[in-house]
């Protein structure tokens, strides 16, 4: 029996991916894949955990988790990508869509489920649709590209490299000075000392100690369920789990008397969550200046100064001719740029960027990369930046890593060059 045929699709951020996957998966024609029409193909994304998800929250139907206590909302993403595999290879299709699957997955769990594709891929075609040539398949036979509803095929697989080799990026103008400079004394912004915490009697963080000084760039790192995201909710306030321990924020200690408010004030935040279901009127410039108030969008009126700032800061990113256009009718790299010149145009002293990058093609994630690490060298603003990549250009000089253990996540703290 002869291996079929594996396909790569790299799409970006202005590609129809919708459009192309249903009319694979609905029969209809599509020149470039002729021998998939009539032909049982399924699909592997983000979007279907979420159809599953919402089937069993509103019908309490355990269609991907059923003979699993477990919900599936509560799964990490590793998890419910494994059950959403299992389910359709159940349904022996002939063939499998799959959309970004690897995105918000840890590197252990993207290494697992590369090993399973490459199983899979023997009897069943894949049809890979990635935003970063660096998921691209190695036993993909035809290549694609699509540019909006488009499709473009490569001759040879050299063709698609070469044309795909990532160039360096950079920003020229300079970041934009704060109207009022932030007002925080101690250097020390952030210090966990022998934090514990745990949830329903199991332990998730074990003797975490972490100090984050003014001005520092750190990559938070550790596998899906490690604890990532309950280390940020302490240091956004949105956790009650820091409550008698000694952790201190922004030179406060916690549970001194300070407010959640307290503490947003001084982080600038974004996590591509923000925007997903954003949908808002507000332009581009308003995103920006959004952020003198901590507001999604702009509901007050602006000052001069303020929409100055915003101007320099949509320069800074090329993006000035877009001022008045909806942040809606954006690409999703330019939303998401956007989105951290609202988080850092008050220049707060810190700046937490959760998996900002997931979803980005291969030239977004770079301009958003450049960005941040600008950001680093001309501010006096600390980063934590929160991913599973290893992405390329990134200029970190920390590393914090959390391994799981069976009492907890433990921490360590790494400087970047050695770790």
């Amino acid at each position: 029996m002869n291996q079929p045929k594996n396909y790569a699709i790299l799409i970006n951020n202005t590609s129809q991916t919708k459009s192309l996957v249903n009319s694979l998966l609905n029969n209809s024609v599509v020149e470039e894949f002729k021998e998939f029409h009539n032909k049982k193909g399924l699909l592997f994304s983000r979007s279907e955990i979420e159809r599953f998800m919402d089937e069993e929250e509103r019908h309490d139907a355990k269609i991907l988790t059923s003979g699993i206590s477990q919900s599936l909302k509560s799964m990490s993403s590793g998890e419910q990508k494994k059950v959403l595999l299992r389910y359709l290879l159940e349904q022996k299709p002939h063939f499998l869509v799959l959309v970004n699957p690897f995105d918000n997955l840890d590197v252990a769990t993207q290494s697992n489920l590369k090993e399973q594709l490459l199983s899979i891929c023997k009897t069943t075609s894949l049809v890979l649709l990635v935003s970063r040539s660096n998921d691209v398949l190695p036993i993909t036979t035809d290549f694609f590209k699509l540019d909006g509803n488009k499709l473009f095929s490569y001759a040879s697989p050299e063709t698609f490299w070469k044309k795909h080799k990532q160039a360096s990026t950079k920003f020229i103008e300079t970041i934009p000075p704060p109207i009022k400079p932030p007002e925080v004394e101690d250097i020390r912004l952030i210090n966990f000392k022998n934090i514990f915490v745990s949830f329903d009697g199991r332990q998730v963080l074990d003797n975490i100690n972490w100090t984050i000084n003014k001005g520092e760039f750190w990559q938070l790192i550790g596998p899906n369920g490690s604890g990532k995201t309950t280390l940020l909710s302490m240091i956004t306030g949105d956790s009650h789990k820091g409550y008698g321990q000694d952790l201190t924020l922004f030179g406060q200690k916690k549970g001194s008397g300070e407010s959640v408010w307290d503490l947003k004030k001084n982080i600038g935040y974004f996590t591509p969550a923000m925007t997903d279901k954003f949908r808002g009127y507000h332009t581009t410039e308003n995103m920006v200046i959004s952020g003198f108030y901590d507001s999604v969008g702009l509901y007050t009126n602006p000052s001069d100064q303020e929409k100055r700032t915003a101007a320099q800061w949509l320069k800074l990113l090329h993006l000035y001719e877009k001022t008045t256009t909806q942040f809606l009718e954006l690409t999703t790299g330019e939303k998401r740029l956007v989105m951290v010149a609202r988080a850092m145009v008050k220049h707060p002293p810190l700046l937490i960027l959760d998996e900002p990058t997931a979803g980005l093609d291969d030239t977004s994630a770079a301009l958003f990369i450049a960005l941040v690490n600008k950001i680093s060298q001309e501010s006096e603003t600390a980063i934590i930046f929160v991913s599973h990549r290893t992405e390329v250009g990134l200029e970190p000089q920390f590393h914090y890593i959390l391994t799981m253990n069976k009492n907890g996540s433990t921490g360590k703290a790494t400087n970047h060059a050695n770790s």
